[in-house]
């Protein structure tokens, strides 16, 4: 019996580490790091997560880092006349003190050529840069693509 219970208690408390997909660093609070399936030969990933500022301060995500992917970019999707565009962040993206952000289909990372075809299940290794934070080691998650989202990447990098 007592053996029972403990490996219950073990399956317990592990379950809810595979559903834990957030990293802290400072006053930055990152959760859940993902980046959806896509067909074969995608020229671009996108990845999505959001960004809590905890501090006092604002800070800036400057860059992001990975070797999945030929550069990895911080791109905003704007609508100018009814035509969907989408742009580096070239200046990075602010991070208000006490905010959280979201990078989803508005704002979002962009993996640009992959090195190889990553599938729901994978982890994607990556580096978010920060100007006061420093340096976040996180991995995005590969989920299934799921109905209507992801739709602002339809024919982005062609």
């Amino acid at each position: 019996m007592k053996l029972f219970v403990t490996i219950a208690l073990i399956g317990i408390l592990t379950a809810g580490s595979g559903f834990a997909h957030d990293f802290t660093q400072g006053s930055i609070y990152l959760d859940h790091p993902m980046i959806e399936e896509a067909p074969p030969n995608a020229p671009v990933l996108g990845g999505y997560l959001s960004i809590q500022n905890m501090g006092d301060t604002d800070d800036r995500l400057v860059a992001i880092e990975s070797s999945a992917a030929e550069k990895v970019e911080i791109h905003r999707s704007t609508v100018t006349d009814g035509i969907a565009r989408m742009q580096p962040m070239k200046e990075g993206l602010v991070i208000p003190a006490g905010e959280t952000v979201w990078l989803d289909n508005g704002m979002h990372a962009m993996f640009v050529q992959p090195v190889e075809r990553y599938r729901a299940g994978d982890e994607v290794p990556a580096t978010l840069v920060f100007e006061k934070a420093g340096r976040i080691d996180v991995t995005f998650k590969v989920e299934e693509r799921s109905t209507g989202s992801g739709a602002a990447h339809e024919g982005h990098g062609q």
